[in-house]
């Protein structure tokens, strides 16, 4: 699948990628094929040719004021409801530009106009040896999108010469994928946990600074393409790349194989047979695999499903786990709706602590 796959999945969660990548390799074509095959509006701009308001806005006097008029290609965009939106060259945008940039990238607002959250945000620029007269990417910048890397196969190339290059399967998420981010998002947390110093590592020079690196932003965007590529189904390479794309090498290596090492109850399993759950016996594990029942209860909050979370959590309480289990009882009281009943058998091991908390 390739970087067709990261790409398609990265689009359609919403997350914006820069794509880094030689010149003439094919950025564009394949970009513009993937918008094609998920029937989005694509609108390349080319970063290192424009002005700040380009992205900013113009000013105009209008009765009653002054406006930012947004750019056309950003007016189609927000007419067709969804969208691609090429950044092509950011590399070799100016610093004054890429300022501009950011506004764009993290509100999805260009000039007075509001982006429709179905407009998705692609960049692409060539590696700082091969840009002539380019600039690092400003950290905050940087650290607002997934990091790809565009790897040229010369056989694929070959082969595509020859008898012609083939349509890409695109994959697409399922309905209802988003459920999945409150596990997700659990899961980096226990890691978090884990490894505290991993939470943000800036680095120190500037072109360090202007790929992935780990960040509470970079880890929240990891743990929804976890969710994505994880509802997807796609391949463990996949996944790799895309959560390495968000917090960068080291620290992305480091959690993709703790992850690998946990072996994880199904937390809808789980809540299902909340009588036949055993706490795993490593503490980091233990921690993650109640944070994840505990969010996908929290996730689709059912009278049955509020039981099922506090039957689980007195179970781990009651094999040894009472002080790991404490932080997702008070997770989960905190997410009571006024129609759930307080199950006081269940809770009576963590009364005490979220009497403190103020949580009863």
């Amino acid at each position: 699948m390739g970087i067709v796959g990261e790409l398609a999945i990265a689009v359609q969660a919403g997350v914006p990628v820069l794509l880094w990548g030689a010149p003439g390799v094919g950025k564009t074509a394949t970009i513009k094929s993937i918008a094609g095959a998920l029937e989005l509006l694509c609108e390349p701009v080319i970063a290192s040719v424009r002005e700040p308001a380009d992205f900013a806005g113009l000013p105009i006097i209008r009765e009653g004021g002054v406006t930012m008029e947004a750019p056309a290609w950003a007016r189609r965009l927000a007419r067709a409801g969804r969208g691609l939106l090429f950044l092509d060259e950011i590399s070799t945008a100016p610093p004054a530009v890429q300022a501009a940039l950011l506004r764009v990238v993290l509100e999805r607002v260009v000039g007075d106009l509001e982006l429709p959250d179905g407009v998705a945000v692609i960049a692409a620029a060539n590696p700082p040896e091969q840009a002539a007269g380019g600039w690092d990417l400003s950290a905050p910048l940087a650290n607002r999108f997934c990091h790809l890397s565009w790897q040229l196969n010369a056989q694929e190339w070959v082969a595509g010469m020859l008898s012609g290059f083939p349509i890409p399967e695109v994959p697409v998420l399922p309905d209802g994928w988003e459920a999945g981010i409150p596990a997700t998002r659990a899961l980096v947390a226990a890691f978090i946990r884990h490894r505290p110093h991993l939470l943000l590592q800036v680095p120190e020079s500037e072109e360090q600074a202007g790929h992935a690196w780990p960040s509470p932003r970079s880890w929240d965007t990891a743990a929804r393409l976890l969710a994505a590529a994880t509802a997807a189904m796609v391949d463990d390479d996949v996944v790799a790349l895309l959560v390495i794309g968000c917090v960068g090498d080291g620290a992305g290596m480091e959690f993709l194989s703790w992850r690998k090492n946990l072996d994880l109850p199904d937390p809808e399993q789980v809540l299902a047979d909340p009588e036949g759950f055993h706490v795993p016996e490593r503490g980091d594990a233990a921690f993650a695999a109640l944070t994840a029942v505990v969010a996908a209860a929290v996730g689709n909050l059912t009278p049955a499903r509020w039981s099922a979370a506090w039957q689980v959590l007195a179970r781990a309480a009651d094999q040894g786990a009472k002080d790991i289990a404490a932080a997702a009882a008070k997770a989960l009281a905190g997410a009571r709706k006024p129609n759930l009943p307080l199950p006081k058998r269940e809770m009576a091991a963590f009364i005490p602590l979220l009497k403190e908390a103020g949580m009863l």
